[in-house]
């Protein structure tokens, strides 16, 4: 496996895995008013961003979905060995840094940074090269 697909696969995990969950949270915290629970664990809630005094609202759910879902489209393009994959991939970096250390999500540096590497070692096609 090339490095492009690789990164692409980390780029699909963490935007599905996360922003999934995370619209789901959504929906939810909009009917009921209070942050989903999964497996008895607060999801996207009672982290780093409500102890320093940013509460959990629609808004900042949606806005980290969204970001999960650019990610998947970074993935898509860092499949066909897209420089814009990479592009994308790289600044979506700083803004999931922030949900992933708000949101107390360990695993997001992890695929982050295994994105990230991946990405980083992939040779690009050329523009004449793309169909």
């Amino acid at each position: 496996m090339n490095a492009a697909k690789l990164a692409a696969g980390f780029a699909v995990l963490s935007g599905l895995g996360f922003g999934l969950p995370a619209a789901y949270g959504a929906v939810h915290f909009a009917r009921h008013g209070e942050i989903w629970q999964f497996m008895g664990f607060p999801t996207y809630g009672n982290g780093p961003f409500e102890k320093i005094g940013l509460p959990t609202t629609v808004p900042l759910l949606a806005g980290f979905a969204a970001v999960c879902g650019a990610e998947v489209i970074a993935g898509g393009l860092l499949w066909r060995g897209r420089r814009s994959g990479k592009r994308l991939a790289l600044a979506l970096l700083p803004v999931e840094v922030a949900y992933w250390a708000g949101f107390a999500l360990p695993l997001g540096p992890v695929l982050g940074a295994a994105r990230t590497i991946a990405a980083s070692k992939m040779s690009m096609q050329s523009p004449r090269d793309w169909h």
